[in-house]
């Protein structure tokens, strides 16, 4: 299947970045290694360039110790790449304040949002506060909060969770309703800066807008860091987290960024262990190859692909494509996904789906997302693109669906 004949902005992005991203695909030796497969889960877990592997190779072979924990030259390197690589996480995301800010080292998004639940959210709060929770977004950015409620209730302290208002057609949050839900007593707000399942970048400038200049607010970026620029100088958050293996890192290590502006100061408790040292240099190295490439690119790549994906879908009656409906078309001024498009079949089951293009080469997603109570109740299939996926897969891709309808 081929797409209209126009000259789209997706057309001329990817003509335009042909060479480019050929370049850096040669880089992912399990994506070279497989040329019949396409690797459509890079929202599960990106794949690794060369120069990652290659960082971790050397690490190993020439300095693993642990960190604070030695006086001999290994521990000491080990000891100054941990501290060297909170300030390459501190750069990447454009901190304007680093000697103020802080990178807490997690396992991933997930632990990085319980940690902040767990150890610093009950400080900030007193009886009768009221913190906003994404109910439709990812399991991970909505558990923590509701723990951290539970226990609050049984230390006499009582708070209001209120569910984010959500666009319904759209999945976006709805940012005028989220205006007229905050009070005096919102303190706290948590979203998520691209979403998991409609890709959409969730405009958290107008969450800031909506909740007024003293909430703090709490970003899962697991979908953004990586994929497009991320900017703390022009995000008015105050905790960015996200998962290392999904920005071309080792899985098991990421990252708290904490602005330290508002509320007490953000400081993980209990007794620290032994880092992930080898992810740590993972990480250290990844965020290099990533500047290395241009995250603006990649956003462009990614983006023009999966406009190139629903602007195929869109002429196939049996598919629906989940999220904003007014993004569709190859040419539309909408904002457009995130590298992100999740749809149905409308007699195929998505589990089904999901093997059925297994075996014509194409590795995705076919569940629920590990969405949240709000969210969508009925399974589908999720795309996810990265800089490594070409057009040939996408149009590939579409041509099997079309024999499916």
């Amino acid at each position: 299947m081929t797409l209209p004949r126009t000259d789209t902005q997706s057309r001329t992005v990817i003509g335009e970045l042909g060479a480019w991203q050929r370049a850096l695909r040669s880089r992912f030796p399990i994506i070279t290694a497989h040329p019949e497969l396409a690797y459509l889960d890079s929202a599960a877990t990106a794949q690794k360039p060369q120069d990652v592997l290659d960082t971790v190779h050397t690490y190993l072979t020439t300095t693993n110790a642990n960190a604070g924990r030695g006086t001999y030259p290994w521990a000491n390197r080990t000891t100054t790449l941990v501290e060297q690589a909170r300030d390459r996480v501190k750069r990447f995301l454009d901190d304007p304040a680093p000697e103020r800010s802080a990178v807490h080292f997690t396992s991933g998004t997930t632990e990085g949002l319980r940690t902040i639940a767990r150890d610093w959210l009950p400080g900030f709060l007193a009886d009768g506060d009221e913190i906003v929770v994404p109910v439709a977004d990812h399991e991970a950015n909505i558990a923590p909060w509701l723990e951290a409620q539970r226990e609050l209730a049984r230390q006499g302290v009582h708070i209001r969770v209120r569910p984010m208002p959500y666009q319904r057609a759209s999945g976006d949050y709805d940012h005028t309703s989220l205006a007229q839900l905050v009070g005096p007593r919102t303190r706290f707000v948590a979203a998520s800066h691209v979403h998991h399942v409609y890709g959409g970048n969730m405009n958290i400038h107008r969450i800031r807008q909506a909740v007024g200049p003293d909430a703090v607010i709490c970003l899962d970026a697991a979908q953004s860091v990586g994929h497009l620029p991320v900017s703390v100088a022009d995000l008015d958050a105050d905790f960015v987290v996200f998962s290392g293996h999904k920005a071309m890192a080792l899985p098991g290590t990421g990252a708290v960024w904490a602005r330290q502006a508002r509320g007490p100061q953000f400081t993980p408790g209990g007794w620290s262990g032994t880092p992930n040292t080898v992810g740590i240099a993972s990480l250290a190295g990844a965020l290099d190859w990533l500047d290395a490439a241009g995250t603006e690119r990649i956003e462009q790549w990614t983006v023009a692909l999966a406009a190139r994906l629903t602007d195929g879908l869109r002429h196939l009656d049996a598919y629906e494509v989940l999220g904003c409906q007014s993004s569709l078309a190859a040419d539309s001024s909408v904002q457009r996904r995130q590298g992100i498009v999740t749809f149905r079949h409308q007699a195929i089951d998505s589990g089904d789906l999901g093997f059925i293009l297994y075996s014509h080469g194409f590795m995705i997603r076919s569940d629920q997302h590990c969405q949240g109570s709000a969210g969508e109740r009925t399974g589908s299939v999720r795309v996810s693109l990265h800089v490594y996926n070409t057009a040939e897969e996408v149009d590939r891709l579409l041509a099997v669906l079309a024999t499916l309808g």
